[in-house]
């Protein structure tokens, strides 16, 4: 194929999948070092694109318009980004998130390679490549198999988020703020998910939380702002609560923290791809779980037949130990 110059990747939700496409972003980087690189994804994610240093520009797609019912909010929404995917007259659009609001983006930019993994034989039609994606493929691995089957020479494989100067000085003045260390051990706790059937239980991660602190260790529970009332039982045992604050200061928190513990959710896979250490808990190891990249050991998983909440706090406490001390 004709070398492309405007590359446009799509990846609309969520946190943890957009960050699972780094490897890929990297690859098409690596094949195409002169390509300007754009990343379509949700309002919402944008801010996270600032870590992706091979991306170039990010479009982003207000999907609270069009989900608000107000038929001009929705049509000129609709209208301001099908614009913008005519103008910017890609080259290649490579499709990593395979449903059919994606299909149709991909569609719509006219860029005259258009790859993707694909799911449902119909939405192939939007594609000059439609790729069958294999079973019992990590998600970053099944984008990286994508680039492959199209041609495409996987080198090194590059798993790296960079998170900005001033979301680490902000994480710092969070730190300061609530009279924590970051010279200190600190374990860095993420209970929620976004699905409860992920979710160990509260008063569980509590436990493990007053075992390390009476062990010396410091302990922040974090989430996002609709975990913040969750969290009050936390907070009334005096732990330090960073739930609701934006997403790269909890890049940087986490970063300061010495280990980061909770379920599969998108903060523990922005954490590995800062290189922090994270325990996983899951609750089935099925073929192409979202297990922590590179890291499979990085996981407790439920008993066979069991549910997360089967994992004891012993085992918990005992494999955070390897990195607490």
């Amino acid at each position: 194929m004709e070398t492309p110059a405007r590359i446009l990747i799509i990846r609309l939700t969520a946190i943890g999948d957009v960050v699972l496409t780094l490897p890929a972003v990297s690859a098409l980087r690596q094949n195409f070092p002169s390509a300007k690189i754009f990343f379509l994804t949700a309002k919402e994610n944008v801010s996270l694109l600032r870590g992706f240093c091979d991306v170039d520009e990010t479009i982003a797609l207000d999907r609270a318009a069009f989900r608000s019912g107000n038929p001009l909010r929705m049509g000129g929404e609709l209208f301001r980004l099908l614009r913008h995917l005519r103008a910017e007259k890609f080259s290649l659009a490579v499709d990593l998130h395979g449903n059919g609001e994606s299909a149709w983006l991909a569609w719509f930019s006219r860029a005259p390679q258009r790859w993707a993994l694909v799911r449902r034989a119909g939405r192939g039609r939007a594609y000059t490549r439609p790729i069958k994606p294999r079973s019992k493929l990590h998600p970053a691995e099944s984008h990286l198999d994508l680039l492959e089957q199209c041609g495409l020479k996987i080198g090194a494989i590059q798993n790296k988020f960079f998170l900005p100067a001033m979301a680490v000085n902000d994480a710092r003045a969070w730190f300061a703020a609530n009279q924590l260390d970051p010279a200190k051990r600190s374990l860095y706790v993420q209970p929620f998910t976004s699905g409860s059937h992920k979710n160990w239980p509260l008063e569980n991660y509590l436990a493990v939380a007053r075992h390390w602190q009476a062990a010396g260790a410091q302990i922040i529970f974090g989430g996002g702002p609709a975990d913040y009332a969750a969290l009050a039982v936390a907070r009334r045992e005096g732990f330090a609560i960073s739930a609701g604050v934006p997403l790269l200061v909890t890049g940087g928190i986490m970063r300061l923290s010495t280990l980061v513990l909770g379920g599969d959710t998108g903060a523990l896979h922005l954490a590995v791809a800062q290189g922090k250490r994270v325990l996983m808990l899951i609750h089935q190891a099925t073929a192409g779980c979202p297990v922590p990249f590179q890291h499979p050991d990085w996981t407790i998983v439920a008993p066979k037949r069991s549910g997360i909440a089967e994992i004891s706090v012993a085992e918990v406490v005992a494999a955070c130990a390897a990195v607490l001390g």
